[in-house]
């Protein structure tokens, strides 16, 4: 005996997902950097040392003069001999007036001015000692200096960034269905039988 039968085939629905991975590109061009030293002015100011040696009294010592300074002292000597000598003759005229207070005025004079008088001498062509004069003087030395800042220049360069987003498609990759089928089916009427 067949018994009736329905016969269900069903699909599901059956969905598709393409994706597109988003992009992100980032570019850092680098920094422009300026750098300028100016030179550090110097100044040096130099006074040199100087040393001096005067050996004119040295010399003079050796009897190495020069004519202006033997004219000098010659002048000198001329003066001092007639004040000397003005001296003495005021002195004998004092004597002679007062003779006849007693003594021989006359022939101490003679005996006096026919003396000759007793001359010094020492080592002869021999400088003295400390007649040579030394002067020294050290000299100055100033430094002068000015620093310059060095000068710095700097631009920063923004980022390149670009970006692409990314997307999604969603699709049906399989329709649902649902399929129906029936086996020993009949329709049975008065008078009438039918298969379906």
């Amino acid at each position: 005996m067949q018994f009736p039968q329905i016969r269900l085939e069903s699909k599901f629905g059956q969905t598709e997902i393409r994706t597109q991975s988003s992009k992100l590109e980032i570019e850092q061009p680098k920094a422009e950097l300026s750098i300028e030293q100016p030179a550090a002015k110097l100044n040096i100011d130099r006074k040199p040392a100087r040393l001096t040696i005067d050996q004119t009294e040295a010399r003079a010592d050796m009897d190495l003069k020069p004519i202006s300074r033997r004219i000098d002292e010659a002048a000198q000597q001329g003066y001092q001999d007639w004040l000397s000598g003005l001296a003495r003759v005021s002195q004998d005229g004092d004597e002679l007036m007062r003779i006849e207070n007693g003594g021989n005025p006359i022939a101490d004079q003679a005996k006096r001015n026919s003396e000759s008088p007793m001359l010094d001498f020492n080592i002869g062509w021999t400088p003295s000692a400390g007649s040579v004069k030394i002067g020294y003087d050290p000299g100055k030395v100033d430094i002068n200096w000015k620093q310059n800042k060095p000068v710095i220049e700097s631009r920063l360069n923004k980022p390149i960034i670009t970006y692409t987003p990314g997307k999604a498609e969603v699709s049906l990759k399989q329709h649902p269905s649902l399929k129906i089928d029936f086996a020993n089916l009949r329709h049975v009427g008065i008078n009438y039988e039918q298969s379906i």
